[in-house]
């Protein structure tokens, strides 16, 4: 797919020369900072060196005293607690977090609950409540999910069980009658941060159980692991508190992890430093393919387990059902991305929609990111069942997916999420006036809604301004997600000296050079490439700058995202 190229805004000489006098670093590196936000050298200290006390305070979030008191109550009274959760990764750690935390201080009955993605559908369900009420729980802590559950809350208080919620998505225009609801999204919230992710709130909450009850530090940080993962997997913003919570959690990951997430990464490559994109893919899309393809609890039993045999055995079955995810994947992806391709009716379409009657419900999510990789539109993948068809949104740049969704509310039967990526469920026979109407929306909103995916690149710079001091510090800016991406650089006026080669048929390798000086170079998926940097063409590339061991030896290396003639 074609790329379009462009640049940051570049700040002011006068800035970036101060910040790098006071930092003592290349006025490139302090020009990537305050494009950034960070403009002072205590802003840099920050940044660089996050503190578990920059963590705020839990008790600013709303409602706080209100579900520690309803927490505290349901333990001195012997009450059965059951803490609920979304079968994502955001919500299995969630719940995996606050489960193993209680255990340990309620001498009651405490049990998890994860809905069945297929049965019960996403978020708190009328099966979970009903469980709830047979089994004699008289408090559900409900993880990732129920902000928008008002009637379903209601059905929960006439059976006499109680819900504290602690949600990040957004609320509706009104909240849901529950004990106590944790979100910083809500509009009376004036908790600092907003971008927590689920499991992120749920840290919150164990963070003011802690404080109350005068538990150590550690009571809570041997958890933080887990939010680190739910951050990474969730997509959520990683500056401000996000920052803190996943650089400490990938330090734990990377020095003593928990029991579940070390079984959890045996297998995967072995690296000296794990990062945030090697949770991304390594460690979530195995939490994911529990509940993708069979029961999320599965999930939830490997994060929580004591023994660490039992752990790997239980992380075993999580593999095999990845390895299987893997396949419906590819599989549906391929038949996917050919009925959009042999329909010009659909090609030419601003959006896309599709539905399949024997598409797996566990992977409509990826494969609507894969056709967005594709064809690079808003889409909607639906798979159907029992008349009912369930599907996964995903967006592209600027465009407002959940906000169009909810223009369509008067046929569709639920729907939640992000900006960029939702879920939602409508009648079967609704489906064309659905798939017409959505495509009003985008087609109304065509002029912001680019047609190519962009590169955005913080500078444009020589190959000779790349060092080990500059990599050294560019590595010191993770950990890298949304809000805080790794620097991508261009250079000019390029060319291979004929060392370009494609490997394995999909990726393309080089030493790059300019102007005397060589680097290596390699550009993952890139092969289509290989024609344009050769026969000693002049190209530009966008790249990041990262280190590769290799054979004993460790050098500088180019990770190419694009090229152009």
């Amino acid at each position: 797919m074609e790329f379009i190229w462009r640049a940051k805004p570049l700040p002011s000489e006068e800035k970036v020369a101060r910040l790098a006098g006071e930092l003592n670093i290349h006025p490139h590196l302090s020009s990537i900072l305050i494009q950034r936000g960070i403009e002072t050298y205590q802003q840099a200290e920050k940044f660089f060196r996050p503190k578990i006390e920059d963590l705020h305070d839990p008790f600013l979030m709303q409602d706080m005293e209100k579900a520690i008191e309803r927490i505290d109550k349901a333990i001195a009274n012997g009450e059965k607690i059951m803490v609920f959760g979304d079968y994502d990764v955001d919500g299995t750690t969630a719940v995996s977090i606050v489960y193993s935390f209680l255990r340990n201080r309620h001498t009651g009955d405490i049990d998890y609950y994860i809905p069945d993605r297929y049965k019960e559908g996403y978020g708190i369900s009328k099966m979970g409540i009903d469980y709830a009420a047979e089994n004699g729980f008289g408090l559900v802590i409900a993880l990732d999910c129920g902000i928008r559950s008002n009637d379903l809350i209601d059905y929960a208080n006439s059976k006499g069980v109680d819900f504290i919620i602690c949600d990040h998505h957004l609320p509706g225009s009104t909240i849901p009658k529950a004990a106590a609801i944790l979100n910083p999204k809500r509009s009376d919230c004036e908790y600092p941060y907003k971008e927590l992710s689920g499991a992120g709130i749920g840290f919150k909450l164990i963070q003011a159980f802690a404080e109350k009850h005068g538990l150590p530090l550690d009571s809570i940080m041997e958890y933080i692991d887990m939010v680190a993962v739910s951050i990474a997997s969730d997509l959520v913003d990683i500056r401000g508190e996000n920052r803190t919570l996943a650089y400490y959690g990938l330090k734990k990951i990377n020095e003593s992890p928990s029991l579940g997430i070390q079984a959890l990464l045996e297998g995967y490559q072995q690296k000296s430093s794990l990062s945030i994109s090697d949770i991304v893919f390594g460690i979530g899309p195995r939490i994911n393919a529990a509940g993708r393809i069979a029961d999320a609890k599965a999930a939830v039993a490997v994060l929580i387990e004591k023994d660490f045999n039992t752990a790997r055995k239980l992380a075993k079955v999580l593999q095999d059902r990845n390895h299987e995810r893997k396949e419906l994947d590819n599989d549906i992806t391929r038949e996917a991305i050919s009925l959009v391709e042999t329909s010009p009716a659909l090609l030419a379409k601003k959006s896309t929609v599709l539905f399949g009657n024997q598409w797996h419900k566990g992977v409509i999510g990826i494969v609507a990111s894969r056709l967005v990789e594709q064809f690079y539109k808003p889409t909607i993948v639906f798979s159907e069942n029992d008349g009912m068809l369930t599907g996964s949104a995903r967006s592209v740049k600027d465009f407002d997916i959940h906000e169009a969704i909810g223009a369509c509310s008067d046929v569709v039967e639920q729907y939640g999420g992000h900006k960029y990526a939702a879920g939602l469920s409508i009648r079967t026979e609704n489906f064309e006036e659905f798939a017409k109407r959505f495509e009003d929306i985008v087609r109304q909103k065509a002029d912001g809604v680019p047609t190519l995916p962009e590169i955005e690149y913080d500078l444009q710079i020589a190959l000779s301004d790349i060092n080990t001091n500059m990599l050294n510090i560019v590595n010191q800016m993770a950990p890298f997600g949304p809000g805080n991406m790794i620097p991508v650089f261009r250079s000019n006026n390029l060319h291979s000296n004929g060392t370009a080669r494609v490997l394995k048929d999909k990726h393309l390798k080089m030493m790059v050079h300019q102007q005397g000086l060589g680097l290596d170079s390699i550009g993952f998926g890139m092969s289509h490439h290989i024609h344009t940097v050769s026969n000693r063409q002049v190209f530009s590339a966008c790249y990041c700058i990262e280190e590769n061991t290799f054979n004993g030896r460790t050098n500088i290396q180019l990770k190419l995202k694009d090229v152009k003639a």
